[in-house]
This record gives structure tokens, sequence and C-alpha cells, in this order.
């Protein structure tokens, strides 16, 4: 019977050192949730800066195309009005040159002095 009190004391001890290898194994476990845990919120406070970073660009961004397309507004419209000018500069210069054509075919050409 002292055989079995025996092999009941290894298997003991065998069992209490399982449980202590498993007590250093959570205790491991705990700290590297504890280390991944303290990188969660570092990366989730990071992420709020980022959101709030995107947030302020993504409005720079919606006023500067407004901009842009107020700029692209005004030059259409400059180029128009001065295509209208040059369409009214060539009209008036084709109503001159008519007058200009007419009026000469009526006066009589200047006489020449002899000296």
């Amino acid at each position: 019977m002292a055989d079995k009190g025996a092999e009941l004391q290894l298997y003991n001890n065998e069992l209490v050192k399982c449980i202590e290898d498993l007590k250093i194994k959570r205790d491991e476990v705990t700290l590297q949730i504890s280390r991944e845990e303290d990188e969660k919120e570092k990366l989730i406070q990071e992420i709020r800066l980022l959101n709030d970073r995107l947030s302020r660009v993504e409005d720079s961004l919606a006023r500067k195309y407004a901009s842009r397309s107020e700029v692209d507004r005004a030059i259409k419209e400059s180029e128009n009005a001065y295509g209208k000018i040059v369409e009214s500069s060539q009209t008036l210069l084709e109503v001159l040159r008519r007058d200009m054509a007419t009026l000469s075919k009526r006066q009589p050409a200047p006489a020449l002095k002899n000296y």
C-alpha cells in the first residue's frame, strides 16, 4: 500500500506542478491582454484624431471645390463677354469701312495745286 501512497503523491505533485504552470501561463496571457488593450486604446485615439483630421480636410476640399466652381463660372462669363466685345468690334469696323467707302465715293478727289 505504500507504493500506492507514493504513486498518489507523485500524481499529486505532478497535478500541483501542472496547476502552477497553468497559473504562470494565465499570468503571461493576462499581461499580453493588458498590453494589447493599451495598444487598442492608443489606436482608438489615433483613429479619432485621424477622423477629425479627415473631416477638416473634407470640409476644406468642399470649400475649395465651391471656390473653383465660382472661378470657372467667372472665367466663362468673362470669355463670353470678351467674345461679344470682339464680335461688336468687328461689326463696328465693318460699318466704318463701309461708311468710309461710301463717303469716299461721294466726295471729289482733292484738287492738286500747281506751284
